[in-house]
C-alpha cells in the first residue's frame, strides 16, 4: 500500500487579521482609561458631570454673550448702567481687552519706539527655536548668538540711547515686556549660579560649603517680596558713592537670586542620585574635578532633575507678579492699573482683564510644561535596552 504524505508548508503569509476591540482603538482606550474599575467609572461620571455644569456656561460668557468691539465703557454696561446692553446682560469684555491690547504688552513704552520691543521679540524667537530642536545643526553658534550676543543686542535696543536710538527709561517699561525681561534674565542667570551652589554646597573644602549653604538657607528662608524689598531699599546702601541701579535691575538681581537658590536644591537633588560608581570610575579614569563634573556627573543629574528644574522656571515666571510690590507694573500689574480708568469702568472690565492676564500666564507655563515632557522622553535612556 502507498503511503501518503501528510507534510503542509505554507507557502504563503497569512493575513494579518485586526487586534481584538478590547485591545485597541476607541473601546479599548476608554476601558483602559475611563471605566478600568468602579472608582474609575465613578471619577469618570463625577467629572462629565462637572463638565456639563461648568463647560457651557464658560462658552457663553466667553464667546457667545461677549462683546467684542467698543470704544468705551459703554459697550460693556447695561442699560441701567448707562450703556448699550441689556439688563442682565453677563458677558466677557473683550473691548477693554483689546482697546488696551498694546498697553497689557508694552506699558508706557513710547508709541513710536515700540518696534525695537517687538524686533527683541522676533530675534528671541528665531534664535530660541533652533536651540530647542534637537536635530538642528549648529548648536554651539546658536548658543553663543542666544546667550551672549542676544542680550547685547537687547539691551541696545530696548534701553537705546546708543546708534541714534532714542533712550527710554526702564520706569516706562510695563506689561508682557517686563514679564518676559524678568523670566529671561531670571531663568539664565538662576541656572548656573544654581549649580555652582549646587556644588559648592556639596564640596570638601569648609569655607565654600558653608557660604553655600549659608546663601541657600536664608535665601530659601525668607519670602520673593521680601528679597525684592532688600534688592530695591537696601541694595544701593552697598553701593559706593555716585553708583546706582534702577528699579528693573534691582528687581534682575532680586529674582535672579531668589531662583537660584532653589535650583541649587534641585540640582543638589539630581547629584545625589547619581551613583557612586559614576564618580568611582571617572577618578579611575584620572580625570580632574572640572572634567569629572562637567563631562559625566552634571550631564545625568540634570537629565534627572529636568523636572524640577522647569517647576523653578514655571514658578519664577508666575512670581514676576509680585514686583508690583516695589512699583513695577508686569503684565498682571498693567492690568489692574486699567482697571482705574473711568472709560472702561464696568462690572465685566475687572474679570475680562484678569481672564486675559491668567490665559497669557497659563500658555507660557503650559508650553514650558509641554516641552519638558518632551525633552524627558527624549533623554529617557538610562533604562532602555
Amino acid at each position: 500500500m502507498q503511503e501518503h504524505d501528510l507534510t503542509f508548508v505554507r507557502v504563503e503569509m497569512a493575513l494579518a487579521e485586526k487586534p481584538p476591540r478590547s485591545e485597541a482603538g476607541l473601546v479599548a482606550w476608554l476601558q483602559k482609561n475611563l471605566f478600568a474599575s468602579i472608582p474609575d467609572i465613578i471619577l469618570t461620571i463625577v467629572g462629565v458631570i462637572l463638565v456639563f455644569l461648568i463647560v457651557p456656561p464658560l462658552v457663553r460668557w466667553a464667546f457667545i454673550d461677549a462683546q467684542w468691539v467698543g470704544v468705551d465703557r459703554n459697550a460693556c454696561s447695561t442699560v441701567a448702567q448707562g450703556g448699550a446692553q441689556p439688563d442682565g446682560w453677563s458677558g466677557a469684555c473683550w473691548a477693554f481687552v483689546g482697546a488696551k491690547f498694546q498697553q497689557f504688552m508694552f506699558g508706557s513704552y513710547p508709541f513710536a519706539e515700540r518696534w525695537r520691543v517687538v524686533l527683541t521679540g522676533i530675534l528671541f524667537v528665531i534664535l530660541l527655536v533652533p536651540l530647542m530642536i534637537p536635530r538642528f545643526p549648529y548648536k554651539g553658534t546658536n548658543a553663543i548668538l542666544f546667550f551672549g550676543v542676544f542680550p547685547v543686542v537687547a539691551f541696545f535696543l530696548l534701553v537705546g540711547g546708543w546708534f541714534g536710538l532714542e533712550h527710554v527709561e526702564t520706569p516706562l517699561w510695563g506689561g508682557l515686556l517686563v514679564t518676559l525681561v524678568l523670566s529671561f534674565v531670571g531663568i539664565a542667570v538662576s541656572l548656573p549660579l544654581g549649580i555652582l551652589l549646587a556644588l559648592g554646597r556639596r564640596s570638601n573644602m569648609p569655607i565654600v560649603k558653608m557660604i553655600s549653604v549659608i546663601f541657600i538657607e536664608t535665601i530659601r528662608g525668607v519670602p520673593l517680596v521680601t528679597v525684592l524689598f532688600m534688592a530695591s531699599v537696601m541694595l544701593p546702601l552697598f553701593l559706593p558713592p555716585g553708583v546706582t541701579f534702577d528699579k528693573l535691575m534691582r528687581a534682575l538681581i532680586g529674582v535672579a537670586l531668589f531662583a537660584s537658590a532653589y535650583m541649587a536644591e534641585v540640582v543638589r537633588g539630581g547629584l545625589q542620585a547619581i551613583p557612586k560608581g559614576q564618580y568611582e570610575g571617572a577618578d579611575s579614569l584620572g580625570l580632574s574635578y572640572w572634567q569629572k563634573t562637567g563631562l559625566i556627573i552634571l550631564p545625568q543629574a540634570l537629565k534627572l532633575v529636568i523636572p524640577g528644574i522647569v517647576n523653578t522656571f514655571i514658578g519664577m515666571f508666575k512670581d514676576t507678579s509680585l514686583v508690583g510690590i516695589i512699583g513695577m507694573f508686569d503684565l498682571l500689574g498693567i492690568v489692574r492699573q486699567a482697571f482705574s480708568d473711568t472709560n472702561w469702568a464696568s462690572p465685566q472690565t475687572p474679570i475680562s482683564g484678569l481672564v486675559f492676564a491668567g490665559f497669557v500666564f497659563w500658555l507660557f507655563c503650559f508650553g514650558m510644561s509641554r516641552y519638558s515632557i518632551y525633552m524627558e522622553r527624549r533623554l529617557d535612556t538610562g533604562h532602555k535596552r
